[in-house]
């Protein structure tokens, strides 16, 4: 049995450690925000934040997580960054088919947690990994820098 903190809530999980967290987090704790997309961590739908940080939950092993609090999607708005993000998001409309945007959204989170007003090239940078099949590049840009204006 693998204890969690999971969008601030300590949960139970009775899960083989070698399983990727996407799993645990969808098959097991019912928190479907979290979308599966490559499998290999190369298109970023499947990213949450660990300790922190942005990872791809489809290649950490949930025995990994350790004592780091998890963030998903579902918990993303309850944070400041996240909250804002989220507003800006609905405010450009960004999304088209929608399938990516809960990775977009944490790792644009994560990096106005690390760097509170990006430029363009900061943007680029995080979220060089995050892919979007329907090519809304321009609004998440749009979106990520409406939410830093937010914190001005």
């Amino acid at each position: 049995m693998l204890t969690l903190t999971i969008n601030g809530q300590l949960r139970e999980v009775d899960a083989p450690e070698e399983m990727p967290l996407l799993w645990v987090l969808r098959d097991h704790l019912n928190l479907v925000g979290t979308k599966y997309g490559c499998g290999i961590a190369q298109c970023g739908v499947c990213t949450v934040h660990v300790g922190g940080k942005p990872v791809r939950s489809c290649q950490l092993a949930v025995g990994d997580v350790g004592t780091r609090a998890v963030v998903t999607i579902e918990g993303i708005g309850e944070t400041p960054n996240g909250a804002k993000v989220q507003e800006a998001w609905m405010e450009i409309a960004v999304p088209q088919c929608g399938y990516c945007q809960a990775g977009q959204i944490m790792s644009a989170t994560a990096l106005l947690d690390s760097n509170p007003h990006p430029d363009d090239s900061d943007i680029d940078a995080a979220m060089a990994g995050n892919l979007c099949r329907c090519g809304t590049y321009i609004r998440i840009r749009r979106a990520i820098k409406n939410a830093a204006d937010k914190s001005a």
